[in-house]
């Protein structure tokens, strides 16, 4: 099955310093899986966060399937991510420590078909951090071309 549906959030790596990144599965209903397929799914404004013990995914918006009846899903509904405990146990301690945050950094099909998020454990960047990485984007660019 090739599907080249890679949907990413652009503003992840320039609003935060990437720390650790994952690659979790979702819980989705059927309509949201053909939506994904279609690419129609956005990350924007989207983050993760801990409830009971489980990792869920807010904000995420995946438009309703355009074949859909009336049984189609919600767009902007919690969805539970897929890790393993030893992950989960992980995320959990790091994010005790104040200033870091879960975010999604893009949305996938792998080869088996099954859509996959990619999270990352982050740190909030300053204003002066944003123009240093724009600076130096900036000069890598220019080297480039030379």
């Amino acid at each position: 099955m090739k599907n080249k549906v890679h949907i990413k959030n652009r503003r992840a790596r320039y609003d935060y310093e990437l720390l650790e990144t994952f690659v979790a599965g979702m819980q989705l209903f059927g309509t949201e899986i053909k939506a994904i397929r279609e690419g129609k799914a956005a990350l924007s404004d989207s983050y993760c966060l801990f409830l009971n013990g489980e990792l869920f995914i807010r904000g995420m918006h995946i438009a309703e399937y355009s074949h859909g009846n009336i049984n189609n899903h919600e767009p902007y509904r919690d969805r539970k991510l897929l890790l393993n405990k030893r992950e989960l146990n992980k995320l959990e301690v790091k994010m005790k420590n104040v200033g870091n945050t879960i975010i999604p950094v893009a949305l996938f099909i792998n080869d088996r078909g099954l859509a996959k998020l990619e999270i990352a454990l982050a740190k909030g960047k300053k204003q002066f951090d944003k123009r240093e990485s724009i600076k130096q984007k900036d000069i890598d660019r220019q080297m480039k071309r030379l």
